[in-house]
């Protein structure tokens, strides 16, 4: 098959951090490949290279038997080369068909108008490419993740895109839109782009790549086809080790009752999010709550943490009526929430890792109006120690972190306050695997000191691993109720989507 593309040795160094360390990869037209790795691996930072916002220090990048010098992303742009982010960069009150052709209006008169008509249409026909469904007059706000995944894509295609750039594509999407993503995928495919695919879930490698190279240390260990490779073999490219994971054994919860909530229905943003919703967490327990995206498991964080209304019902903490109005009222309750959006609700990125540990505690850390900053960095460092966080130094800003250890400082900063409750939203999305059973093993741990654990995920072998007892949300109701013993990923899968039969509130 054509080789499109060669990068050869190619080099890239931060300060104190050599990131890419003479890696070689190769993309061939028309093909589907895969890019593997922990977070730090080189994976970004070599794509962001290839995009032309990043310049490497040293090496070549081969494009049709030609060297080129991609300089900025216009330049990768005009060579065919584009990149959507993990996080979407359209323009929320705009058009669908203005985001596409954002920069390069289509005009017409002496006084160059936007020809807003040709520009729908041309839109329309560029939307069909990936799969169609979408009025290109819609202003983007008011589509699906899934849906602006797709504008995205048709956005590159308007470029003439020869090369596509997914990093982290399917984070934030439902298991449909995952599929219909895919479908895209394959169109593109037959069309013979070439798309580098980067991704965490290692599931999507043998269902969608044609090869895959796996980074580590900024380094390339190999590149295989996933058709004759076992996922085992690939986790070990990865870390660099076999992969034993071995969880505490799961149980019945037994302890003393934690959390109650009766019948509560909450308000978010104008809406009503949340319908009767009744459950209980047993000190020591891991209750995991699943389901399908917009199902309401963050609104679930969101109303026990005060930070939505609570239009109904109750909320019991260690047998007692709670009334929480603020974030501030549950954090005195012993309660504490990660939320799911790490980077803008869960850390202050430009804040470093002991300011970022200390925020919630700032009483525990002050007198009076003073900090006491040799307090507040033993903290840190005993955190650092313990959950293993790789930094160059407890004074490094947290922006400048990997996701996995941005994630190891948020649960630090709130076990730091010493909760009887924890509640986790998406705890290992957009982390990799080492990481992810790290983080997983330590919730495991964490129950077994007696913290009573809710575990928001959609993704269920996650709840499948952990959790002590099961609910699954549909249309911001609990339809399912589900044993750790009983539970498939089959059940799940019928509640989540509506086809399950429910039992009640709770098994007893």
């Amino acid at each position: 098959m054509y080789i499109l593309l060669r990068m050869e040795s190619i080099t890239k160094t931060f300060p104190g951090v050599k990131a890419l360390d003479g890696v070689n990869f190769e993309l061939r037209k028309g093909e589907i490949h895969g890019l593997l790795g922990e977070n730090g691996a080189g994976k970004t930072t070599l794509v962001k290279v290839l995009a032309g916002i990043l310049r490497k220090d040293d090496g070549k990048i081969i494009l049709n038997n030609k060297e080129v010098d991609i300089s900025d992303p216009l330049a990768a742009r005009k060579l065919g080369i584009s990149m959507i982010h993990q996080e979407l960069s359209l323009i929320p009150n705009l058009t669908v068909a203005e985001n596409i052709f954002i920069g390069r209006e289509i005009t017409r008169g002496p006084f160059q108008l936007v020809d807003f008509s040709t520009q729908q249409s041309n839109a329309q026909q560029i939307l069909e490419m990936v799969g169609g469904g979408i009025d290109p007059r819609v202003r983007v706000n008011r589509l699906s993740l899934g849906e602006q995944q797709r504008v995205e894509i048709a956005r590159a295609l308007s470029l003439d895109v020869m090369i596509l750039i997914m990093d982290e594509a399917t984070s934030a999407l439902t298991s449909r839109e995952i599929g219909r993503l895919f479908e895209t995928i394959r169109t593109l495919k037959s069309k013979e782009i070439s798309i580098v695919y980067i991704t965490h879930r290692i599931d999507e490698i043998f269902e969608i790549c044609d090869r895959v190279t796996v980074l580590r240390d900024g380094k390339v260990v190999g590149t295989v086809n996933p058709t004759e490779t076992e996922k085992e073999e690939i986790i070990r490219m990865i870390i660099g080790r076999e992969l034993r994971v071995a969880y505490p054994g799961k149980k019945v919860g037994t302890g003393a009752l934690s959390l109650r909530v009766e019948n509560i229905s909450s308000k978010s943003t104008g809406r009503v999010k949340l319908s009767n919703v009744s459950f209980e967490v047993r000190k020591g327990e891991i209750l995991g709550i699943t389901g399908l995206m917009g199902a309401g498991k963050t609104e679930i964080a969101r109303a026990i943490w005060g930070m939505d209304t609570l239009l109904r019902g109750k909320i019991y903490v260690d047998g007692k009526e709670a009334k929480i109005k603020h974030p501030f009222d549950a954090k005195k309750l012993g309660l504490a929430y990660m939320p799911e959006e790490r980077r803008s609700q869960g850390i202050v990125p430009e804040m470093n890792i002991v300011e970022n540990i200390s925020l919630p505690n700032l009483e525990k850390f002050s007198k009076l109006i003073f900090v006491n900053q040799k307090k507040e960095v033993s903290a840190a460092l005993q955190w650092i120690k313990k959950l293993k966080i790789v930094a160059a130094g407890y004074r490094q800003k947290l922006k400048n972190l990997s996701g996995g250890n941005q994630q190891k400082v948020v649960i630090s900063k709130w076990l730091e306050t010493e909760p009887k409750i924890l509640i986790v939203d998406e705890p290992t999305r957009g982390i990799d695997v080492g990481i992810k059973v790290e983080i997983r093993r330590l919730l495991r741990e964490l129950a077994d000191q007696g913290i009573a654990i809710i575990l928001l995920s959609s993704e269920i072998d996650e709840i499948l691993e952990l959790s002590d007892r099961i609910l699954v949300l549909y249309g911001g109701k609990v339809v399912g109720s589900l044993h750790q013993e009983e539970a498939t990923k089959e059940k799940i899968l019928a509640f989540a989507m509506g086809a399950g039969e429910y039992q009640g509130a709770e098994k007893k």
